[in-house]
């Protein structure tokens, strides 16, 4: 993997200079094929398919505790207004642990993020265009 890569689109999620889309394409590129967001540990821990990992802080101040309880609907709002408005990463972050979630995995070769609780409530949403394989 290809830490240098993987370290700025780090650093441009967090800054708010990158699109989701763009810094999906500078991971892949990096050699990523999944990573973890942690926000009880604030960090995020970037994978590749050979077992290598680079990890990277959160380094945002005043965020909220995650919410008790997991509020699927909160989660969603949250994610559309990513979507649709370009909602900073700061923001989506603060609105995502409101709504109980202390983490997620985002599959880039899956096109698929699943969010969890702290009860192990689990929310998966399908990148832009991407959906589930009709079985």
């Amino acid at each position: 993997m290809n830490t240098d890569l993987i370290v700025e689109a780090a650093r441009d999620t967090l800054a708010g200079t990158a699109p989701f889309p763009e810094v999906v394409a500078k991971l892949i590129a990096a050699g990523v094929e999944y990573y973890h967001v942690d926000y009880v540990g604030l960090r995020t821990t970037y994978y590749g398919p050979g077992g290598g990992a680079v990890v990277t802080p959160i380094t945002f101040e005043g965020l909220p505790p995650v919410g008790t309880a997991f509020d699927p609907a909160a989660l969603r709002a949250a994610i559309a207004d990513s979507q649709r408005h370009g909602q900073t990463f700061r923001e989506f972050s603060r609105r995502a642990m409101l709504a109980g979630v202390q983490g997620y995995f985002a599959f880039l070769r899956g096109r698929r993020v699943t969010y969890w609780g702290r009860a192990g409530d689990q929310h998966t949403e399908w990148f832009p265009g991407a959906a589930p394989a009709q079985s």
